[in-house]
């Protein structure tokens, strides 16, 4: 510039610097968000106009096929709240007294012991359930959690934002993706102070058994420390193992449930998610935990008020066949991604998927020629098949891939016979 300063903007308004800059704990977290790595997958697809579609195999959101549809009754629930005009104004900071007495006589029907409205605490989504989790146990550079690899990286990304320390524990693939009780002491010390478990399971597809349950509770008793027990895909199992509820163990170890109506409503949109205090010792109100998670509750935005006043109607409506369909579907289409993908020579599935609405895969790089990684593979079948897969890199399992079956079968089929496709046609000569 002609006045020798480097900034146009600032020689305009004769400010000699800016004294703002960004949050720099912000920048780079986006490769811990499913939703931007799967941004950078999508980046080189074009989508031609010749009526082949993009088959969404990267993400858990089946609302958009039909097969997938939510209960009538829960529609008829959220519009009964808009009708009635009672749940227009702002809800108490903690969520409506009905909703939250709802979901806890929901979830004391798969406990030994009564919740009460008192326990829940509801979040926009169980993603502000994470946040406001790790937000509540952080003190900067004093302490650690500890989550299971694979996993969701959300956790990570809220923990490392709050100036905490994630140590991951190894789930073992050719054990159903059990956690490795071995690796989880090892990582622990005097600063952890929780530990995570899905179940079932995102990305594995897994569900614990009460005995393995039972010895992680036990473990986690051990080293002192509570477990935030990830249930957001609660019930939604279709093999021989039924989902056993981590608070079952709320009286051997604290247990914070999170969870939300998003999958077993099939409604993500709808935002409304919630913490629970399993906690019959009363551990967590004496250790303050829950005061802190209520003064949380104080500085953040809330659920929308009507779907809080759908609540009581929702849960008490909804027919259990829709739940008997939902989880059908899932059932047949899990078949289908099981017996297809043992059809690609360069992919190999450790275990048959029994819950939630993914299934991991490892991938054989020797197989392939031309492809560097995990990524790669992902990013050029986009681009080539129109066919959208989570490159395991998202979920801290490199050079294996997270699939979704939750999609509908015909669209499932296609999809993965073009995942097939894809293979064979980058595959090795001598392969």
């Amino acid at each position: 510039m002609e006045d020798g300063t480097s900034d146009g903007a600032a020689a305009t308004t004769g400010v000699a610097a800016w004294n703002f800059a960004p949050n720099e704990a912000l920048l780079g977290l986006t490769g811990l968000s499913v939703r931007g790595v799967l941004g950078k997958v999508k980046a080189g697809m074009v989508v031609e106009d010749d009526g082949r579609p993009v088959v969404p195999l990267g993400h858990g959101d089946p609302s958009e096929f039909p097969c997938f549809r939510t209960a009538p009754e829960a529609v008829d629930a959220v519009a009964a709240a808009l009708r009635s005009g009672e749940h227009n104004s702002y809800s108490t900071s903690v969520g409506l007294e009905p909703a939250r007495r709802s979901i806890s006589q929901y979830l004391s029907r798969d406990l030994p012991y009564e919740l009460s409205a008192d326990d829940v605490y509801l979040t926009s989504g169980c993603a502000q359930a994470i946040e406001i989790v790790c937000s509540v146990l952080a003190r900067h550079g004093a302490n650690n959690i500890l989550l299971p690899r694979p996993g969701y990286l959300f956790y990570e990304a809220r923990a490392v934002f709050n100036g905490m320390e994630a140590r991951y524990f190894d789930l073992v693939p050719d054990r159903g993706w059990e956690v490795d009780l071995d690796s989880l002491q090892a990582i622990a010390d005097g600063n952890t102070v929780a530990m995570v478990i899905v179940n079932p399971g995102n990305p594995c597809g897994n569900v614990y058994t009460y005995e393995h349950l039972a010895k992680v509770a036990d473990t986690a008793r051990k080293l002192g420390i509570f477990v935030v027990a990830d249930e957001v895909y609660a019930h939604l199992t279709f093999g021989e193992k039924k989902f056993v509820p981590m608070g079952v163990f709320g009286s051997v170890v604290p247990v914070l449930t999170l969870g939300s109506i998003s999958k077993r409503w099939v409604v993500p949109g709808w935002r409304l998610g919630w913490i629970v205090t399993n906690d019959p010792n009363g551990v967590l109100h004496r250790t303050k935990v829950v005061d802190s998670i209520k003064s949380y509750l104080d500085i953040s935005a809330d659920p929308p008020t009507f779907v809080q006043g759908a609540i009581p109607q929702l849960i008490e409506n909804t027919k259990q066949e829709f739940f008997d369909q939902t989880v059908e579907i899932l059932r047949q289409t899990a078949d289908i991604c099981w017996e297809k993908l043992k059809g690609i020579s360069c992919i190999t599935c450790p275990s048959k998927p029994e819950g939630s609405m993914f299934v991991m895969v490892k991938l054989d790089l020797s197989c392939l020629q031309d492809i560097k990684d995990d990524m790669d593979f992902c990013c050029r079948l986009a681009k080539e098949e129109l066919v959208v897969v989570l490159p395991g890199c998202a979920v801290g399992y490199k050079n294996w891939l997270r699939i979704t079956f939750a999609i509908a079968p015909s669209s499932l089929e296609d999809g993965l016979d073009r995942l097939k496709s894809f293979c064979v046609r980058h595959s090795k000569p001598n392969m």
